[in-house]
C-alpha cells in the first residue's frame, strides 16, 4: 500500500522489449536501498522491482499495465515520480492508494497563479465520472491530491511550490497524460450502488 506522498522522482534510462511486456531501466536517489521484489510505485503504478545493477533498476511491466496507464507514451529520460511502500509504522500523510491505475487523464490547462499552480484534467473515460467528488481525493501519476472544480469529466488541482519542483508536475503541459488512481473507498461505494 502507498499513501500518494511522493519521495523522488527517478528517470528512466533504457526502455526494452520482450514479446508484450516492456522492461524499464530506472533511475533513484535510493537504489541503493531497494532490492529485488520489492514493490515501488512509478507515477502511481505499482512495479516489481526484479534487478538491479550499477546504481540503476529493472521493472517490467504487463501489455495491461502499459494500455492502461502513461507508460505506453514513456520515453527515455522522462521524469517518474517515486514512492515505495508504507512502512508498517509509517505515518499515514496521504490517502490509501493501491498503486492500481484506474485510466489516464489529459492535462487541458496550467495556471501559475505566482507561487503555486492549478491544474485542469479531463477524464478519458466518463464512465468514471462519479468517482470524482469536490474535495475529494485523488491520485495522479501518483500525488495524493484533493479535487476541485469539478465539473462533469473535468477537475482541477491546486499544486504548492513544494510538490510542483519534487514531482514531475513541473514537467506537465497541456495534452499530457497522466495516471489517474480514484479514491478506493469511492470506488467500493460504486460497486454497491450498482448491485442496489
Amino acid at each position: 500500500m502507498f499513501t500518494g506522498i511522493i519521495e523522488a522522482t527517478g528517470k528512466i534510462l533504457e526502455v526494452t522489449t520482450d514479446g508484450t511486456n516492456k522492461h524499464f531501466w530506472m533511475s533513484s536517489p535510493f537504489v541503493n536501498e531497494l532490492k529485488t521484489d520489492q514493490s515501488v510505485a512509478h507515477n502511481g503504478i505499482c512495479l516489481t522491482v526484479v534487478e538491479i545493477i550499477n546504481n540503476r533498476y529493472r521493472v517490467t511491466a504487463v501489455d495491461e499495465t502499459i494500455n492502461r496507464t502513461n507508460l505506453k507514451s514513456a520515453k527515455i529520460n522522462s521524469i517518474i515520480n517515486l514512492e515505495r511502500c508504507m512502512p508498517v509504522n509509517g505515518r499515514f500523510d496521504g490517502h490509501i492508494v493501491q498503486g492500481h491505475v484506474d485510466e489516464t487523464a489529459t492535462c487541458k490547462t496550467v495556471e501559475d497563479k505566482n507561487g503555486s499552480h492549478i491544474f485542469t484534467f479531463q477524464l478519458n473515460n466518463a464512465q468514471n465520472k462519479n468517482l470524482i467528488v469536490e474535495k475529494g481525493s485523488i491520485t495522479i501519476n501518483g500525488i495524493s491530491l484533493t479535487l476541485f472544480s469539478v465539473n462533469d469529466i473535468s477537475f482541477s488541482v491546486a499544486i504548492i511550490p513544494y510538490t510542483f519542483e519534487h514531482t514531475n508536475m513541473h514537467a506537465l503541459t497541456p495534452g499530457d497524460e497522466v495516471n489517474i488512481e480514484f479514491d478506493i473507498i469511492g470506488k467500493y461505494v460504486q460497486k454497491m450502488m450498482a448491485k442496489a
